[in-house]
C-alpha cells in the first residue's frame, strides 16, 4: 500500500543485534548540513589542520564526554567534530539488566536520541538531521580503518563528501 510518502532506505545492518556487545562507527549530521559545529583551519607553521569548535561544537563535545554518566554501557572510543557532522566510535557493553528487545529501542538509538535531546535543549532549537549513519565494525582491520578515518578526517575536509563551504 502506497501512503504517498517516499520510501526510506533502511540504514541498519540487516539481522544485526544492535544491543549486543560490539563497536559501531556513527555519523551524526547537522540539519541541512550547516557548518555550525566547528571550523577546520590549517596551522601556518605546519601542514596540519586544527579543529576550532564553535559554541555548538563545544556543547556537543560536552555531552560526548559526559556520555558515561548517561549510559554506563556505552563508551566513546574516538570522535571528531567536523563543521557539519560528528564521527565517533561507540563501544557497546550491555548489561543483562539493560536489555532492549526492539530494534527501534537499541542502545545506539537511545544514545543518539539522548545526545541530540540534551544538545538541543541547551541550543534552544534542533540542529540535527533526523537520521544518522552507522556501520558495524566487523574485525580489527575495519576498526583500525575507522579510527584512522576519524583521526585523518580534518586533513581531508576539503575533499569530504559532507564538505560544505563554511
Amino acid at each position: 500500500m502506497n501512503s504517498g510518502l517516499p520510501d526510506r532506505k533502511i540504514m541498519r545492518l540487516k539481522g544485526y543485534d544492535y544491543n549486543r556487545q560490539g563497536v559501531i562507527f556513527l555519523t551524526v549530521c547537522t540539519l541541512d548540513r550547516k557548518c555550525i559545529l566547528s571550523q577546520i583551519r590549517m596551522q601556518e607553521d605546519q601542514n596540519v589542520p586544527s579543529v576550532l569548535l564553535s559554541e555548538y561544537g563545544r556543547i556537543a563535545e560536552k555531552y560526548l564526554i559526559q556520555i558515561g554518566s548517561f549510559y554506563d554501557f556505552i563508551k566513546i572510543e574516538s570522535y571528531v567534530i567536523m563543521p557539519n557532522h560528528i564521527h565517533m566510535l561507540l563501544h557497546i557493553f550491555p548489561k543483562e539488566d539493560c536489555e532492549s528487545n526492539t530494534p527501534r529501542d537499541s542502545f545506539v538509538s537511545r544514545f543518539i536520541s539522548t545526545f541530540k535531546r540534551f544538545c538541543n535543549r541547551e541550543y534552544g532549537r534542533n540542529i540535527w538531521q533526523s537520521r544518522s549513519y552507522d556501520h558495524v565494525i566487523r574485525d580489527k582491520a575495519d576498526y583500525d580503518a575507522k579510527i584512522r578515518y576519524i583521526y585523518e578526517n580534518p586533513k581531508r575536509w576539503w575533499m569530504d563528501e559532507l564538505y560544505a563551504s563554511e
